[in-house]
This record gives structure tokens, sequence and C-alpha cells, in this order.
């Protein structure tokens, strides 16, 4: 019974598997933006406009700026324990280093230029105990975005932005059933797609903001290793997949008090509804015989659209100092009858504080933290029958801004 329950679960990894390739989003991709919680679209003093809200590159200091961050993320052990108390285990913790870099042109003719690189999605999860490692054994994904922007202010109270999204998928699956049926695969791809952005100044001390970026369509290509010991069969040849990286909608207020206190309320929408199936296909060679059949049979995931609303101040001590702080509340997209171990999603809070200290009129230092507490969750469908508890994510950022 353990050694079919095995070979049934690795094969719903294989279909299951690209739940990360879907992804977490990550809004936060610079101090700014950690250190308000993703609260970050209606009022963005830095270069880091380029990628949040281009339309405000209109609005910066008319000459050249460059950023670069580092961030530091830990994603700390997910405890999971199943009402079957042998199919209990730990995700491991995991840790990894994020840079980013943004930049933006002087003004020409009321033009400016824009440039980002960030890492908007991604996700690592890992499971030793049999169980869970069935369907997780390596579960990463990395996800790259190349964004030129541009922006054009029509007057001094209105300002529109856009930009073109080159984005840059590498992911890997791995899973073993109880070293019986195994799956190895790797792919990545190049794909694209653009973003929108307006801003209106309505009045001296307020921005409204509103910003779109479009979905991508992954269409990651690479190769697989499929083995099944028992009958010596296997498959190794190419592989493909097509997941959505989901549009985004933003809408956001801010507001400065007695030129010191900006307060900003954004809302956001990410359209995970366009992830309904996930369908891998191989190459013409490859037929799929048992128990390698659900390799190749279309997985309904019914993703649900998801709400945030994150709530930011920043405040400027007039001497050289900015500080900054955030909250947030996000929805997690994942349904309860698809939650798997690869991506065992919350609806979660977040918190965050941070810095920036001007060192000279064209240098700028900042750091940021960031906490995500996700909320505990219990499941119960054909994979999973237990409750997932301790999920939550620490971001610490440091970056550097040059003007010239």
């Amino acid at each position: 019974m353990r050694k079919t329950c095995g070979i049934a679960g690795l094969i719903l990894l294989a279909a299951d598997g690209s739940a990360l390739a879907s992804g977490y989003r990550i809004p936060e991709q610079s101090v700014n933006s950690v250190a308000r919680a993703g609260g970050y679209v209606a009022y963005t003093p830095g270069a880091d406009a380029s990628y949040y809200n281009p339309a405000n590159m209109s609005w910066l200091e008319n000459r050249a700026q460059l950023e670069a961050d580092a961030t530091w993320i830990h994603l700390s052990s997910i405890d999971y324990e199943d009402r079957n108390p042998a199919r209990s285990g730990d995700a491991e913790a995991e840790d990894f280093f994020m840079p980013t870099f943004f930049a933006v042109s002087p003004e020409y003719n009321k033009f400016r230029f824009g440039f980002s690189v960030t890492a908007p999605g991604g996700l690592s999860k890992q499971w030793q105990e049999p169980y869970p490692r069935t369907y997780a054994e390596e579960f990463s994904l990395k996800i790259f975005e190349f964004n030129p922007t541009v922006s054009y202010k029509f007057c001094d109270r209105f300002s529109v932005g856009a930009g073109i999204r080159g984005v840059y998928t590498d992911g890997k699956v791995k899973g073993n059933a109880n070293d019986l049926l195994t799956r190895d695969l790797k792919g990545d791809s190049w794909d694209a797609g653009y973003n929108l952005a307006a801003t209106l100044r309505p009045v001296d001390n307020m921005n409204l903001s509103v910003t779109y970026r479009s979905k991508v369509d992954l269409s990651v290509e690479g190769d697989a290793t499929l083995r099944y010991v028992p009958m010596s069969m296997a498959y190794s040849g190419s592989a493909s997949v097509e997941i959505p990286l989901p549009a985004v909608l933003a809408v956001a207020a801010s507001y400065t008090f007695f030129d010191q206190l900006t307060v900003e309320l954004a809302y956001d929408r990410t359209y995970w509804s366009d992830y309904e199936y996930l369908d891998f296909n191989y190459s013409s060679v490859f037929r799929a015989p048992s128990p390698f059949y659900a390799f190749d049979s279309p997985i309904a995931k019914k993703w649900e659209d998801t709400d945030s609303w994150r709530l930011s101040v920043t405040y400027d001590l007039k001497n050289n100092w900015i500080l900054m702080a955030g909250f947030a509340i996000d929805e997690n997209p994942v349904s309860s009858n698809t939650l798997g171990f690869e991506l065992p999603d919350s609806d979660a809070r977040l918190y965050s504080v941070g810095a920036r200290y001007k060192i000279n009129d064209n240098m700028e230092i900042g750091a940021a933290y960031l906490y995500d507490d996700k909320e505990s969750r219990r499941v119960s469908n054909a994979t999973v029958n237990g409750e997932f508890t301790d999920a939550a994510a620490h971001l610490l950022t440091f970056g550097f801004t040059y003007k010239l």
C-alpha cells in the first residue's frame, strides 16, 4: 500500500509540479519597496520608479540616477503534521540572495527613460521525509525580468509611462517515490510582456497612480528523465510546459503632510485565475505507458485572483535621514483542493521598516527589513490531509544610489 501510494504521489507531482513556475509573486525588489511592504506605487522618489511606476520618473530630480540593491531572503522551515503521523515532515529552511538594479535618465523633451533588472517571482521548496519528498524532493524556480521603460510628462499634473517586460525563467523539479519512481526535469525560457502606468497630481502634495503589468506566458522548454525501477522503464527526452506569470493591477494614493510625512495606501489585484490547467508535453517518441501516463494528463489548477492592501509611511527627518515603515495584508491564490507540498501557501501579514541616508549630493545608502508571517493552514485533499504551520519569510535589503 505504501509503495502504491508513493508511486501515485510522484505521478501527481509530474502533473502538479509546475505550481512552482506560477510561483509566488515577489513585490519587494528594492530598499524602498521592502521598507514599505510593497506599498510603493504612488510615491516612488527613487530610481526604482523605473520598475514600480515608470510614470513617476517624470517627477524625479532632473539628472541620471542609478540604484543597486541586494536582498537576502530566508524561508523558515515549514512543519507539516498529517493525520497519519508517518506522513508528517518538515520542509528545509532555505536562504537566497537576490540582486536588483534600476536606472533613470535625465529628461529629454518631456521624456525620461528607465531600465530595471528584477526577480518578480520564484519559489524553492525541499522535503526530505519520504511522503512529502514524493511530491517535492527539490522544487525551485528562478524568474528574472529585464524591463526598459519610458515616461512622458504631459504637464506638471499628469504623466504616463510604459515598458517592455523581458522575462527569463529557469526551473528544476525532482521527485522520488521510495526510490521506485523518480523524475528529474530542467527547463528555461525567454518570454515577453508589457507594463503601463499613469500618475495624476490633483494638488502639489498628492499622487494618484495606477499601474498594470501584463500576463506573461512562460513557455518553458527543457529535458526530462523519468524512471520506473521495477520494470526498468525510462524516458529521457524533451519536455515543455506553458504557465502564466499573472497580470497585476495596482491602484494607489499618497499624500505628503507638512513636507515631511508621506502616507500611501495601495491596492493590487493579481490575476492568478489565468492559471487554470497544467499540461506537460513530451517528444513524440514518448507514448506515456503506465505508470507514466499521468505525466501527459492535463491537471485542473483553478487558482483564484487575489487582493492585497498595503499601507506605508515615509518620514523625512530633514537631516539626511529618511525613515520608512509598512504593513500589508496579502491573500494566497491556491485552492484547498489543489494545495500541495511544492507550494503550501496561505494568507499573510507583512511588517516592514527601513531607512535611507544621504551621504552627499550624489550618493545615498539604505537598508530595510520585512517579515512575512504566514497563517497556519489545514487542508484535506487527495495529496494533503493535515496542517502546515510555522511558514514565514524574512527579507533584509541593502541598497546604494548614485546620481550623476
